[in-house]
């Protein structure tokens, strides 16, 4: 799928406006605070998320708006054809297809996909365990709608062996009800396991190419799944949560399971968050969510819009020269700063963002 017109008005600081990007890349530079995050962050509104920027929707309005309302819309192709779709902002947003108006703007993911890189996602090396399990949870979530309603399951019957591990140290007449919980707990952690063990192995399939590609030297990239109940089998995890009973009740919290899981990068077979170079972690990254793209088009047969902001800083020239002018086949978005480091861009469209301005160079 590729965005064939964009517009905006009283978006942010947003001038009103609308451009025409190229099917494939599309550099949008400019200095800080122009609007160039504005813009795309904008253009992923129309995945259905929220701002990935976590503002509430009334924060997205132009304070200058003598309505309080900012309007998007798109013209795209995809399911081989043309289609439109628009959001209003006011309080909340409203979002429509093709004239018909959906119940909720979550609606548009049916029909617009993209994946995301922005500098917040350093997180997924930087951080701890729970950063990367939200990235897997989200990103399986997308191709596996059962996944959320198991993972909301299984969160919900944490929170009710919690709530017993409190209580039974006073009432031992409780002691049965931790054997429900610790039997929804293994059966429902057992497939989310499951799955991310399956989607990180998709990843894989991908991901070595794609980083050979952005750092041209011979390294290697592998990700791996740190389970705290062994295998992560049904059996395993009741078993670990039986013998972790008295444990927890000292802190009230259930100790093992997916939702302590981690998941690790490692480059040549060496941790990446210990002994990656800054380079080596953003092309980690950025691999990853290029291989998030290729597993959606897998799933959805349309091939994901890709933004990246502010993905040049910390790269080599050869890195750089890759995501300029070796993602082909895809539309993608990519911000930056400094207009040197696109001089070596073949091909494509170049935009000049400045006061909220767009401008085709």
């Amino acid at each position: 799928m590729y965005i064939e017109k964009f517009e905006y008005e009283n978006y942010r600081n947003l001038k009103k406006g609308e451009f025409e990007p190229n099917k494939e890349i599309n550099i949008i530079y400019g200095d800080n605070a122009q609007g160039k995050t504005n813009l795309i962050e904008a253009i992923w509104l129309f995945t259905g998320k929220k701002s990935f920027r976590g503002t509430k929707d009334n924060q997205l309005i132009n304070i200058l708006s003598e309505n309080q309302t900012a309007k998007l819309k798109t013209t795209f192709f995809s399911g081989e054809r043309t289609q439109k779709a628009d959001i209003i902002i006011t309080n909340k947003r409203l979002a429509s297809v093709n004239d018909i108006n959906l119940s909720s703007a979550s609606g548009l993911s049916e029909k617009f996909t993209a994946v995301l890189f922005s500098p917040s996602d350093m997180d997924l090396i930087k951080e701890g365990p729970i950063v990367r399990r939200k990235f897997l949870d989200n990103a399986i979530s997308t191709v596996r709608p059962k996944y959320h309603k198991v993972l909301t399951a299984y969160n919900r019957a944490v929170i009710q062996r919690n709530t017993v591990l409190k209580d039974v140290v006073f009432h031992p007449e409780l002691d049965f009800m931790l054997d429900v919980y610790e039997g929804k707990i293994a059966k429902y952690g057992a497939y989310l396991i499951a799955q991310r063990k399956k989607y990180i192995e998709a990843l894989g399939e991908y991901i070595t190419d794609i980083y050979s590609g952005i750092s041209s030297n011979k390294e290697e990239i592998s990700i791996k799944y740190k389970c705290s109940t062994g295998e992560g089998s049904e059996e395993e995890i009741l078993e670990q949560l039986k013998k972790s009973r008295v444990q927890d009740a000292a802190t009230s919290s259930t100790n093992c399971g997916p939702h302590r899981d981690d998941m690790e990068f490692f480059i040549n077979s060496l941790a990446l968050k210990i002994f990656g170079s800054q380079g080596q972690r953003r092309s980690a990254v950025v691999s990853l969510k290029l291989s998030e793209a290729e597993i959606l088009k897998k799933y959805t047969g349309e091939q994901p819009i890709a933004i990246l902001d502010d993905v040049m800083s910390e790269l080599d020239l050869k890195r750089q020269d890759y995501i300029l002018n070796h993602i082909k086949g895809w539309q993608v978005f990519i911000t930056c700063c400094d207009p040197n480091t696109i001089k070596s861009l073949n091909k494509g469209k170049v935009f000049k963002m400045q006061n909220g301005l767009l401008t085709n160079e």
